[in-house]
């Protein structure tokens, strides 16, 4: 098991005061847990982005594929995972720190169920409007 590295000390060490604002009190964690944390954020973007891209792409090309209504609910459906997606991550970003910094539990993930009840309501939907078609 490799061994932790002791936090930096000296006067290159202090936090700017938005980092202190944002993420008070604790000790520095290692860096590879924060750097983890900050590509599973990187990850849940990636994702937020691409359910963007797709309610877009639902309302601009799909007009002989759904009727008018069906392609709306869609599309919005879409975005506003896209939208929670992104902010709910980087609240979990700011959780995790935090809990590594306080060498806390990590907290619970709430958006990953937000997400699959989220993309399991569009499948359906798109299974739906294909069914009965």
């Amino acid at each position: 098991m490799p061994s932790t590295p002791p936090p930096p000390s000296g006067p290159d060490s202090r936090r700017s005061r938005f980092a202190e604002k944002l993420l008070p009190g604790g000790t520095e964690p290692d860096p590879r847990f924060t750097l983890a944390n900050e590509r599973t954020f990187l990850a849940w973007i990636r994702t937020s982005l691409a359910l963007l891209a797709g309610g877009i792409a639902v309302e601009a090309f799909t007009t002989d594929v759904f009727p008018e209504p069906i392609r709306r609910g869609l599309a919005v459906l879409l975005l506003l995972l896209g939208m929670l997606l992104s902010a709910g991550s980087a609240v979990r970003w700011l959780r995790v720190e935090a809990s590594l910094r306080s060498n806390r539990p990590l907290p619970l993930p709430l958006i990953g169920p937000l997400l699959a009840a989220g993309c399991a309501v569009a499948a359906a939907v798109v299974i739906a409007v294909v069914v009965l078609a």
